[in-house]
């Protein structure tokens, strides 16, 4: 299978929402429910300050996050899928949501975030810009914050198989040391935590 030579562009994902709303089935796969509540019992504090998901499609997840924080920052490159995710959150005010392209955009804030989630997204860059979404991660975690990814590591056309994107990522984040790790027959789930007093890489 031939992979894309470079990070994945918003029209890309605008088109597959064009042709399916949920062209992943999250809302109603019984494997997807399965990694969304490995995902959370990963976690390993019951609640977070602030959170920032990265890539959060229709809001499927977000949901369930919303739970977990006092603030949840929730952004897409696609704003069809925001569209989605919106409607399916609107109780919980708390929830913000943005259209980002992840690296080239990045959140202004004021504090650092206290969880990371980067599901099923990070295979979607280039070797290029995951090294510049580690730097931006880096910079934005709190001391002792945690990043969680949780990447498919079957066959896919995308700049990088789960198995190496999560590799680039932790390899260019010196600034946090990996706490968990575990594999599934389909995909793998690392949750790295930033290294106290360096939050900032």
């Amino acid at each position: 299978m031939s992979r894309a030579a470079r990070s994945l562009t918003p029209a890309y994902f605008e088109a597959l929402y064009a042709r399916d709303p949920d062209p992943w089935r999250f809302a109603d796969s019984a494997y997807e429910r399965a990694k969304y509540d490995a995902t959370l019992a990963a976690l390993p504090r019951p609640r977070y300050g602030r959170v920032f998901e990265v890539g959060c499609s229709i809001g499927v997840l977000t949901l369930d996050l919303a739970a977990r924080c006092d603030a949840l920052l929730a952004v897409d490159a696609a704003e069809t899928a925001l569209s989605a995710a919106r409607a399916r959150c609107t109780e919980w005010p708390r929830v913000t949501f943005q259209r980002m392209r992840v690296p080239q955009d990045w959140p202004e804030q004021a504090a650092p975030f206290d969880l990371i989630l980067l599901s099923e997204v990070v295979y979607y860059l280039d070797e290029a810009d995951v090294a510049r979404l580690a730097a931006r991660v880096g910079a934005s975690l709190a001391p002792g914050g945690e990043v969680l990814l949780v990447h498919w590591t079957g066959e896919t056309d995308y700049p990088l198989s789960g198995d190496a994107a999560v590799g680039h990522f932790i390899r260019a984040a010196p600034f946090a040391r990996p706490a968990r790790q575990e594999r599934t027959e389909c995909y793998r789930l690392d949750l790295l935590r930033a290294c106290l007093g360096d939050g900032s890489g």
